[in-house]
């Protein structure tokens, strides 16, 4: 539930508030607004709390939230959640571009790709250090190793990274070397890591899993807020269905109704929604339009060498000529890149 403050409501009456929800068995969580502040109680209501709540002096409202997931929801927080890494800003107005390889394979690929990155403008870089791949005998990555080159390659060119944890054992570590943890499809409902991710100081990207419902998706990052981290993003990466002519199928409808039902930033992944090189971009663009805070894309100096997804991966040439295009639909939305 929602316990709305009246203006100026004492600092005395919302630790009486906070008091009583936790008295019955809340989790709370304090929102302070520049005029209003909000009491959310997360649990199971009991006979009797909304009236108990509503006669404390200093109570302006108490407010049902409906949905299951509830630091999610719009109903919890109105606003978009606009998540900080230094300059860089996700979820406000301009559009964030991640980019970068599949898979890291060495230092002199990723310092090449990098430095594409960088020259095209787009703040955020992307790597797989630890590979989760459908056999075992593909590569799986460098491990720690793929990690270090990340982070160097971030620290030359000014760059944040963003890398996937499959472990719950190595949030830490990872997070030692990147400023955004991803959790892939794979391991989207794997709830020990998903409390975790919750106990660090970093954002944490949340892709959808491969058949995982609108609402399931959106638990997934309510186990994260509900730990304590507010710093959560969801990516929409393609689901499985009976379609074969894509790697997946992209559901850009996805976008629209998380960006409605959540306060959190979407991030549309074109590369693995599809995965060929040609749809990469008509997709990318239609993820702009469709409401996305960002966009995830592989990016490879040698796509027909790539040792994962080579078929999805786009050229520096064809990311620069991308950019350009996603730069005037950006505009023609009321965004910017």
């Amino acid at each position: 539930m929602l316990v709305v403050m009246e203006k100026g409501a004492s600092e005395e009456a919302i630790v009486k508030v906070s008091k009583k929800l936790e008295e019955r068995g809340f989790v709370v969580h304090l929102t302070r607004g520049v005029e209003r502040t909000i009491v959310a109680g997360v649990g199971a209501p009991t006979r009797g709390t909304d009236s108990a709540i509503e006669a404390i002096g200093g109570v302006d409202r108490v407010i049902g939230i409906m949905t299951p997931y509830k630091l999610a929801s719009r109903e919890f927080q109105a606003e978009d959640t606009i998540i900080e890494i230094g300059d860089v800003a996700i979820g406000g107005k301009e559009i964030q571009i991640m980019a970068g390889p599949c898979a890291v394979e060495s230092r002199e690929q990723v310092l090449e790709i990098a430095q594409i990155v960088k020259a095209s403008g787009a703040k955020i870089m992307r790597g797989g250090a630890f590979k989760p791949r459908t056999s075992p005998y593909d590569f799986q990555g460098l491990g720690e190793e793929g990690l270090k080159i990340l982070k160097e390659a971030g620290e030359i060119y000014g760059l944040k990274i963003i890398t996937e944890v499959m472990d719950p054992g190595d949030v830490e570590r990872i997070a030692h070397y990147s400023d955004i943890l991803q959790v892939g499809a794979r391991s989207m409902q794997n709830f020990p890591l998903l409390r975790k991710l919750a106990k660090i100081d970093k954002p944490v990207l949340i892709k959808r899993g491969l058949s995982a419902t609108i609402e399931e998706w959106i638990m997934a990052a309510e186990y994260v807020l509900s730990g304590g981290n507010k710093n959560v993003m969801l990516c929409e990466r393609g689901i499985r269905t009976f379609e074969t002519f894509t790697r997946n199928t992209l559901d850009l409808s996805a976008v629209a109704a998380v960006k409605q039902l959540t306060h959190l930033p979407v991030i549309v992944d074109p590369s693995h929604g599809t995965g060929k090189r040609k749809l990469v971009g008509p997709m990318a663009l239609a993820g702009v339009t469709a409401g996305a805070d960002g966009l995830i894309i592989e990016v490879h100096p040698k796509p027909s060498e790539a040792l994962c997804d080579g078929p999805q991966s786009l050229t520096g040439e064809d990311f620069n000529e991308l950019l350009s295009k996603i730069k005037q639909v950006a505009n023609a939305v009321g965004r910017e890149i």
